[in-house]
């Protein structure tokens, strides 16, 4: 274990912790996943979901056990994360937490030490995560954006992130992570926790750093319609939830990306073939549209975002609205026809 990613922890009970890294195509950043981690401990687990360039290679040089899920079933992170604890617990039944961690992300000095310094103390924390910051936001909009994602207050969470250091007992109360989630998979956990009653906590404190690497257009709209059936999975999970309020956001997501763009397109053709006056519903929903934008870069702005983050943020979180409604008739059309959904990817493999 760690003090940072070269010497060893040597805080009481660290034994007890053990590591699972997923992955998929990380290539580069899978290695310096790996490096961070350093000798975390002799229980760490890699988790490689059908990989098509060296990652398994860069794990078991890192020397990782190494387990290599195939399909079916379908590869998702959350079937990857029980995957590797799993092992972990069948190698070493003494662990009494897990850190699991994204194979794009890097461990931050120290950050095992305060997590689980506060897990030790807290007997009614499941969770604790810290701050994940983007590598590159200075790369692309769509990076800075991610990492304001990663910006969640400190204090008492309703949620976490795909990396996160959590209680076994907890996980084993709730049968971890839902391996048919093809998204939102840590905040459905998160939920399913709290429910029964265990507390989640956002720390002061670095914890990884996240390399999104999106750069185009085409690996946003996939992220967001990736996103949108995760909401929508979330929300038939747990019609009841209200912090977040899922069933409320897919409502928004199914106003502003189906029924206000085919109320403006049926306007349209209206008032060309039936009634001229239709232009003003035809004018009303963009206008709506706008405000809502204006009102989002506001409020970004407030936060303390540059001007140019807010706007593009502004402007995305409404346009998102479109492969989100994709996203959430994907979930609900798999679901009707009672077959798997299909993980839904925005990168690309790389070569380490």
């Amino acid at each position: 274990m760690v003090q940072n990613a070269k010497d060893p922890l040597s805080a009481p009970g660290t034994q007890q912790l053990g590591l699972v890294v997923i992955g998929r195509n990380e290539g580069e950043r899978l290695a310096r996943c790996l490096e961070s981690v350093g000798d975390v401990a002799a229980a760490r687990v890699y988790v490689d979901s059908g990989s098509r360039d060296d990652s398994v290679a860069i794990a078991r040089r890192a020397g990782f056990d190494v387990i290599v899920l195939s399909a079916p079933p379908a590869f998702t992170a959350a079937r990857a994360r029980n995957a590797g604890i799993a092992r972990l617990l069948a190698e070493h039944p003494e662990l009494a937490f897990v850190q699991v961690v994204d194979g794009d992300c890097e461990l931050r000095a120290r950050w095992l030490q305060t997590a689980l310094a506060t897990l030790q103390a807290a007997g009614d924390l499941a969770a604790v995560f810290g701050r994940r910051r983007e590598r590159y936001p200075e790369r692309s909009l769509y990076n800075a954006i991610c990492d304001d994602e990663w910006n969640a207050p400190v204090g008492v969470a309703s949620g976490f992130g795909g990396d996160v250091m959590c209680r076994i007992a907890a996980l084993r109360q709730v049968d971890f992570y839902n391996a048919s989630m093809i998204a939102g998979e840590d905040t459905e956990l998160a939920m399913r926790l709290r429910k029964a009653g265990w507390r989640i906590r956002c720390l002061d404190a670095e914890m990884t750093l996240h390399d999104a690497d999106i750069r185009r257009f085409s690996q946003w709209w996939s992220r967001a319609r990736r996103a949108g059936h995760g909401y929508a999975q979330m929300a038939a999970l747990h019609p009841d939830a209200r912090d977040p309020n899922w069933p409320r956001s897919v409502r928004s997501i199914v106003l502003w990306g189906g029924v206000a763009p085919l109320t403006c397109l049926a306007a349209a053709i209206g008032a060309l073939s039936i009634d001229p006056r239709l232009w003003a519903l035809v004018a009303a929903v963009p206008a709506a549209w706008l405000f809502n934008v204006l009102r989002l870069a506001r409020h970004q702005r407030r936060r303390g975002l540059d001007a140019r983050v807010a706007r593009g943020s502004a402007v995305l979180l409404m346009l998102g609205k479109l492969p989100q409604v994709l996203g959430v008739a994907g979930y609900y059309r798999d679901r009707l026809l009672g077959r798997t959904s299909r993980l839904i990817e925005y990168k690309g493999a790389q070569s380490a």
